[in-house]
């Protein structure tokens, strides 16, 4: 069986490959390119049809309106396209979320982390063992202890030396977000293995996606 069959496999009938997107009424899709890029690498991976005029058509279809919009792209392993939008509310200025660490962990060996899909078992089972009022976000670690990621986001931490943030690498078992790898690309970010410990001894602990950016956070017992 060939290696992306045995993957797709893995995520059983239903599952869908997934962007999430912010729309300017002015600027159009943000990261775009990064976000198709992606979507298109998964597709491949996993053996997923990919129309790139499908993709095109469902997202022409919500992008309207004169406010920003928060746009949910699903695929399916047959190549349909599809995709909703909702308004997009940025967070209010200086807003710093709180963090938790999740008892699950997440198995670095799992080829399927690396992709956003709606296989959401093991971030919805960490999300659940805190309230909204207790954590705004929750962190998972892996089999070693490693720092993987947040629930909807990538983790990073500035040590307060004036060097780039640090990211925990992809080896760790994580998504392979779009913020995530464009402050790679731009020398903003670098892969270090981080450990819980590092986390409370940064200087400053940021969650972020491509939606909603950097969000400055602080972890708490």
């Amino acid at each position: 069986m060939p290696a992306e069959s045995a993957l797709r496999d893995r995520l059983g009938s239903g599952f869908s490959l997934i962007e999430t997107l912010r729309w300017e009424p002015q600027a159009g899709f943000v990261r775009l390119d990064r976000h198709m890029a992606r979507l298109a690498e998964s597709a491949r991976e996993l053996g997923f049809v990919r129309d790139p005029a499908a993709i095109e058509s469902a997202l022409a279809k919500v992008a309207c309106g004169d406010a920003p919009l928060r746009v949910r792209l699903l695929l399916a392993p047959d190549g349909a396209a599809s995709a909703t939008a909702q308004p997009f509310l940025p967070l209010p200025k200086n807003t710093v979320w709180t963090l938790r660490v999740a008892r699950a962990r997440l198995d670095s060996n799992d080829p399927l982390l690396r992709h956003k899909t709606t296989r959401r078992t093991a971030y919805d089972a960490a999300r659940a063992e805190f309230s909204p009022v207790e954590a705004d976000e929750v962190v998972l670690l892996n089999e070693r202890g490693e720092v993987c990621e947040g629930t909807i986001t990538s983790v990073f931490i500035d040590r307060g030396d004036g060097g780039p943030l640090l990211t925990p690498p992809l080896s760790s078992g994580l998504l392979a977000g779009v913020l995530r790898q464009s402050l790679i690309e731009d020398g903003k970010a670098v892969e270090s293995p981080l450990q819980v410990e590092d986390l409370a001894g940064s200087r400053c602990i940021y969650c972020g996606n491509s939606l909603r950016g950097l969000i400055a956070s602080r972890l708490m017992a």
